[in-house]
């Protein structure tokens, strides 16, 4: 049987029970991460550069988000981004359109963003439907899509590499 990877604890890393003094709840991702603290501490701030405000809609970034999330069977990410796309909008059906990636319900640019970002979970490359987002997107959008993929297949293979568990 594998041994778990440590949890620090909030009272032996100060920026860690910051963190989750503002979250009010415990968080096995940061718990995890705070293994190394320098990434711990610089993190937060890449991680809300991409997903926070900028050039494309929140609601989409969560979509995109999912989408990557779902590819990746990251139950931790997928549970995390449940919570925080249904806040930005995303409906149950919608929702279920991801996971199933027959995304109904959303328009032919969200579309293009969706396959885009499971092509590149899945292939590291999305040479097939990159192409496609031009027709949508500006480049910064582009390159924000991209990011927004990128992090989440970050996070997914953190979590999924570690075990952490929502």
């Amino acid at each position: 049987m594998a041994t778990a990877i440590k949890r620090v604890e909030p009272a032996e890393n100060e920026f860690l029970a910051g963190l989750e003094a503002k979250t009010k709840q415990p968080s096995p991702f940061f718990r995890v991460m705070a293994n190394r603290p320098e990434v711990l501490k610089n993190f937060p701030p890449l991680y809300g550069a991409i997903v926070g405000p900028g050039s494309v809609d929140r609601r989409l970034k969560e979509a995109v988000y999912l989408a990557v999330s779902f590819a990746n069977r990251c139950a931790f990410c997928t549970a995390a981004h449940l919570a925080g796309g249904k806040k930005c909008g995303l409906t149950d059906d919608e929702i279920g359109a991801v996971r199933e990636e027959s995304d109904a319900g959303f328009g032919e640019s969200e579309r293009a963003a969706l396959s885009y970002a499971r092509e590149l979970a899945r292939t590291a490359n999305a040479t097939a439907s990159r192409d496609e987002l031009r027709a949508h997107f500006s480049d910064e959008q582009i390159v924000e899509i991209t990011l927004v993929a990128a992090m989440a297949n970050f996070t997914n293979r953190f979590n999924n590499g570690l075990d952490i568990q929502p």
